[in-house]
């Protein structure tokens, strides 16, 4: 499609038209335009309050459009700009991983309300993609040894790179299929992880933002469970004595999670809920 722009060349303009044009398919239009604008002047939104009367050249009006055609056919803000904040970090991405989203950061609330007192903690964060969740707990505990690890080669690139930028380069990344490049014998007092959970059946993969997300990443056997019993079967050796595993799951898989623990050993399982009121992240010690 060709979008076609009415009046002058301002930013007020362009911002109440690019609003308008987004209104039918994203719950956040203005936001979105906002950001995509700021992104194609190289200013923060702030500018664009400021300085409403403001021209744009022919080389970013051209920017503009193409980049709003595309958050028009839906492809998330995220992977036009590249970036995304988590946990007040501004982090790098692309398709080869899921987009941080604010829904996780109550996994590190809750590693961080139970064990962010101790010092010299071993970490492990299983599927970190950009490495959100291990750069969030570096970034709250300078003493943690934290590893964190991805299937996807382009995955760790992107982790690797976020952590130079945020000069947080403590933690350790490496590519692995969960934990078999981890060192045998090593001993972690908390695992992470944010794995694939969605059925492949769920209709939700038609919608919204995981349209453009990578499947592999999102997608799990076993009515998107596998992976969960895989991890928790295996974290187990991986554990200390009184270490503890967290998952982020689906809202609908509360119970099975802290079931599939139990009948691993592990004690006294408890699910939190996300910021939307969800069972979002289950957890459990193993004694």
């Amino acid at each position: 499609m060709r979008m076609r722009f009415i009046g002058d060349n301002s930013i007020a303009n362009f911002l109440s038209q690019g609003q308008q044009i987004l209104q039918k398919g994203s719950d956040s239009a203005l936001l979105d335009a906002q950001v995509l604008l700021s992104f194609v002047l190289n200013k923060p939104r702030s500018y664009l309050f400021t300085w409403p009367e403001k021209h744009l050249n022919n080389k970013q009006v051209e920017q503009f459009v193409n980049l709003l055609t595309r958050r028009y056919l839906g492809e998330p803000i995220a992977y036009i700009t590249g970036e995304k904040e988590f946990w007040s970090l501004p982090l790098k991405v692309s398709p080869a991983t899921l987009i941080p989203r604010p829904d996780t950061e109550t996994l590190v609330e809750l590693v961080l309300e139970h064990f962010g007192d101790t010092k010299h903690i071993n970490c492990l964060d299983l599927g970190t993609g950009t490495g959100a969740i291990a750069l969030a707990l570096a970034s709250e505990n300078s003493t943690w040894k934290i590893d964190a690890i991805d299937f996807n080669a382009e995955a760790v690139q992107l982790a690797l790179l976020n952590a130079e930028n945020l000069k947080l380069t403590q933690v350790n990344i490496f590519q692995s299929d969960w934990f078999t490049q981890v060192k045998t014998g090593k001993k972690f007092d908390v695992i992470v992880s944010n794995p694939p959970y969605i059925d492949g059946e769920d209709e939700n993969l038609s919608q919204g933002d995981v349209r453009f997300e990578p499947a592999s990443a999102l997608v799990a056997n076993e009515q998107g469970l596998a992976d969960i019993k895989h991890i928790a079967k295996a974290a187990r050796n991986f554990l200390t004595s009184s270490g503890a595993l967290f998952f982020e799951h689906g809202y609908q898989q509360g119970q099975i999670v802290r079931n599939i623990l139990m009948a691993l050993g592990f004690e006294n399982p408890q699910t939190e809920q996300d910021l939307n009121g969800h069972d979002r992240i289950t957890w459990a010690i193993l004694p």
